[in-house]
């Protein structure tokens, strides 16, 4: 096969969790800059077919697509197929960076490759042959990557490849990797991104950890053409000629990445170091002209990078929930909160609460001009989410549940104003009194877990007169799903909407409520049964995240 596309693949070294997502879309930003058409494949070693199933709290937050994807493990056979929507975390980082949607298929996992291996056995594809890793695994491997960068007739494939150098699981795709660069060599880029300390004790960022990271590299047959390092400040003159005096590659070549206050900064760090000219010296690009416009355009991404910089007011967000444990659980929340917030001049200070059997949610929320009520699944901390949504309503603090949120929001609105002593989601009680919550009439015969959900986008059918119709200024619209339980419109009787419940959006048929909210002029309170975050992007905030945050802005202002 010949490819006309070129290949940049990211690795990480010394440590997981030191930014390689981040790296990988702002090379691609910076590869945008100079015209070029770019995505990104996410290769992740675990042996799920998704993250659909994992914990949040273990993995962060799986990120959905517009498109859901019917994976085929063999291709042209009668096997079952897999839906695919749920995706890395990392490919909110790329689509918030780069400004495009990539496919499910670009999240590669070991999962997917072995059973698509296995299978391809078993019907007969490998006919006298004994399978082995190398070629066959790395074969299918290979196809994956090229099927996508042909497909989308790309001028950039990146690929990063997730956990750290020496991991055993990442073995395959590092060989995969090398035999692409042995065909190709010309058309290959190698980055490694890796963690260089600062040690308090000599008073010094230390080098040690990337040259060991490097020979781990070197010992699977690659070396790296460039090598970006971690650290807390920008790397001395001395540490940069070391690494690339220990590690072969050139001292332009070793390019600083410090912690930086907006993360939409680092391609201008990485323009100012040359990072973008080197690349494509090493593959033999030449920069296209560009057109002007606020994603691709060098001087409008600075511009947007000076208005985050230069808000000089801040909101206070309380984000009651039970995935706190590590920070990137609700990522994609995170962002679009601070999305709407730089555009309304404002820094969103978030304070979350990992709510435990002993919380205080009146104290803990006092101090809050807003509250998001997060997604999730399980019964853990969901009397105090409830709770926190009753606090909304008596103290008309402006209200935004997501999902799971939106669903506690509706049980809280049910006990509060209805009466319903007791009602919740048969998810978290299935013998409650008043499930005003339920499974969706297409998931009650499903048996499995992963992939089985109401996933990806869907049209929405929006009300003329509610807060979401002033949001979007739509009357139709399209957000990602990701839910197997829905609000039950027997409880929305008339009572309820005497007392202010509105359903402001429904699916296509109408049989399925989309969102809620209260329909009251002093309190915003919204809750969605979507996710308008996954859509969310810094130079364009989402809708409904915007004019919470506004909300947010005005009820301070009134204290």
């Amino acid at each position: 096969m010949t490819t006309k596309c070129k290949y940049c693949f990211v690795t990480g070294g010394v440590m997981s969790g030191i930014g390689k997502g981040v790296v990988t879309a702002c090379i691609g930003k910076v590869l945008q800059f100079r015209g070029f058409k770019v995505s990104v494949v996410k290769i992740d070693p675990y042996l799920n077919v998704d993250p659909g199933t994992l914990n949040p709290i273990e993995h962060g937050e799986c990120f959905i697509t517009e498109d859901v994807w019917e994976f085929k493990p063999v291709f042209e056979s009668n096997e079952r197929s897999y839906r695919i929507s749920e995706i890395d975390q990392d490919f909110g980082t790329y689509s918030r960076i780069l400004g495009i949607e990539m496919h499910p298929s670009h999240n590669i996992t070991s999962g997917q490759i072995y059973l698509s291996t296995i299978l391809s056995e078993r019907k007969g594809k490998f006919l006298g042959k004994t399978v082995q890793l190398i070629p066959h695994v790395t074969d299918i491997i290979k196809k994956r990557l090229f099927e996508i960068s042909e497909k989308e007739e790309l001028d950039v494939l990146l690929i990063e490849c997730g956990g750290t150098v020496g991991d055993l699981e990442s073995s395959i795709f590092l060989e995969a990797f090398r035999q692409i660069k042995l065909e190709y060599p010309k058309h290959t880029a190698f980055v490694h991104v890796t963690l260089v300390p600062y040690s308090k004790a000599v008073g010094q960022q230390k080098s040690k950890p990337t040259q060991h990271s490097v020979k781990m590299l070197q010992s699977l047959g690659l070396q790296p053409d460039i090598i970006i390092g971690r650290s807390e400040v920008p790397l001395a003159k001395d540490i940069k000629r070391k690494i690339s005096l220990y590690s072969n590659v050139p001292e332009k070549a070793v390019i600083s990445n410090p912690d930086l206050e907006v993360v939409y900064e680092l391609p201008i760090l990485f323009e100012e170091q040359g990072l973008g000219d080197i690349i494509c010296e090493l593959i033999d690009l030449k920069a296209k002209l560009v057109s002007y416009n606020e994603v691709t355009n060098y001087s409008e991404w600075v511009k947007m990078v000076k208005m985050y910089k230069e808000a000089n007011e801040s909101v206070r967000i309380g984000m009651p929930g039970k995935y706190f444990n590590i920070s990137d659980s609700y990522i994609s929340i995170n962002e679009a909160l601070e999305h709407a917030g730089a555009h309304l001049g404002q820094k969103v200070d978030l304070k979350m609460i990992n709510i435990t059997e002993d919380t205080n949610i009146t104290e803990e929320l006092r101090d809050c001009d807003g509250i998001l009520l997060t997604p999730g699944f399980g019964e853990r901390a969901v009397e105090g989410m409830i709770l926190a949504a009753e606090f909304a309503m008596e103290n008309k603090v402006p209200f935004l549940g997501i999902c799971f949120g939106a669903q506690l929001f509706f049980a809280g609105f049910c006990r509060k104003y209805l009466g319903l002593k007791g009602a919740n989601s048969t998810e978290i009680d299935p013998i409650t009194p008043y499930p005003v919550v339920d499974l969706l009439e297409s998931q009650k015969l499903i048996d499995e877990m992963g992939g089985t959900m109401r996933l990806g986008s869907q049209k929405i059918i929006v009300e003329k007169n509610s807060k979401l119709f002033k949001a979007y200024k739509q009357t139709e619209i399209k957000e990602r799903f990701r839910h197997r339980y829905h609000i039950k419109e027997r409880f929305i009787t008339k009572e309820a909407i005497e007392k202010g419940l509105l359903i402001s959006s429904r699916d296509q048929t109408g049989q399925i409520i989309n969102s809620i909210e209260l329909d009251r002029n002093d309190h915003w309170m919204v809750g969605t049964q979507f996710h308008p975050e996954f859509k969310s992007r810094p130079y364009k905030p989402s809708p409904v995240y915007y004019d919470f945050i506004k909300e947010c802005i005005k009820f301070k202002k009134q204290q």
